[in-house]
């Protein structure tokens, strides 16, 4: 009798550890089948027909690319208690977006707009020229666009929400219209173009690596600090291959504590930039001048890339604390980690200038 109990015990201890094994595997198994896909520049269009479920959507996610396993994303869907909201109509996504992303666009229904006139946002543009090109493309009032960015508070992009209160940014959604090409309507109004542009760098956050928030604040920096960072890469790098190089020295020069001293923040002083800085605008009083206030401007002075996004995020590193422009053409820079070897450089942009 003792032998059949302990046999029982065996048999039923071996079922248990195959039980959790199971457990284990198909947790796995869910969380690598509910991945992104690999990323990918090329867009999909996505036409979700009136009174589709969600099986029937993720089917047609599947099909396209968007998700690796439909019944997975279904699943997902019942954990987290979503799907019944999803709307109708055409989406356009990109490989590589996050479970949760897609979740959010097909909820709030951000749908590619019906056949209309195309706006396109450069990158490292401000509020106020964004505002002019608006104007010249759907002859929108600039002063209502800015004062629409400036005051309106019913825009339901995720990063509205983490723009600070603060009287001293100039124009307070600076940095947060993201620049890509957009499709609207004629009759578009100031706070639909404002808040697409805005939902779109939502989408382009929810591609960044998941590490990137905790990355951030390693750095010390909170979401309104990095995007500022990286509307100064913007505006200071012309060759891609420097973003990291320029944001290691941004990162260096703040963290002890020197003056950034970057010629595009006093630019950003100015309604229109000018061909030349003089050393009187160097000293001129603002917020935004770094070479009079160390550490961080208010807040962006442009609008950044996702390339410049993601500098701002992961820098070089690097021990280099200046640049200069090479100024042979090539909108290069030399960079230094001492003055003298700054000095240096200086000599060498100016003898290349002729």
């Amino acid at each position: 009798m003792a032998s059949g109990k302990r046999l029982v015990v065996k048999i039923g201890f071996t079922l248990l550890i195959i039980a959790i094994v199971g457990v284990i595997g198909l947790v796995l198994y869910v969380k690598e089948q509910t991945q992104p896909m690999p990323a990918s520049e090329q867009t999909v269009r996505i036409v979700i027909p009136s009174g589709s479920g969600s099986a029937q959507i993720a089917k047609l996610l599947e099909q396209k690319g968007i998700i690796r396993d439909a019944q997975m994303f279904s699943y997902y869907l019942k954990y987290k208690e979503q799907g019944s909201k999803f709307q109708a109509g055409e989406y356009e996504m990109t490989p590589g977006i996050k479970v949760d992303a897609i979740i959010d666009m097909l909820n709030s229904g951000l749908v590619v707009k019906e056949q209309g006139i195309k706006l396109t946002v450069p990158e490292g543009y401000t509020v106020r020229q964004i505002a002019d090109k608006a104007s010249q493309q759907f002859g929108t009032d600039p002063a209502l666009f800015i004062k629409t960015a400036q005051e309106y508070t019913g825009f339901t992009a995720k990063v509205f929400q983490q723009i600070p209160n603060d009287s001293k940014l100039r124009n307070k959604l600076e940095g947060y219209l993201f620049p890509e090409t957009f499709e609207w309507k004629k009759d578009i109004k100031p706070e639909e173009m404002i808040d697409n542009m805005m939902l779109e760098l939502d989408k382009k956050l929810a591609m960044l690596p998941d590490d990137w928030q905790q990355t951030m604040a390693a750095h010390g920096q909170n979401f309104h600090q990095m995007m500022t960072i990286a509307s100064l890469i913007e505006r200071e790098v012309a060759v891609d291959e420097e973003r990291l190089l320029v944001s290691g020295v941004i990162h260096n020069r703040l963290k002890k504590g020197m003056s950034l001293q970057i010629d595009a923040t006093v630019q950003y002083m100015f309604d229109k930039p000018k061909d030349r800085l003089y050393e009187k605008d160097l000293q001129l009083e603002s917020p935004y001048n770094t070479y009079l206030h160390p550490g961080l401007p208010p807040g962006p002075i442009a609008s950044p890339s996702i390339a410049s996004i993601t500098a701002a995020i992961y820098p070089a590193d690097t021990k280099y604390l200046f640049y200069v422009t090479k100024k042979d053409g090539s909108k290069a820079h030399l960079f230094a980690e001492t003055y003298e070897q700054h000095q240096q450089n200086i000599t060498a942009s100016k003898k290349n200038n002729g």
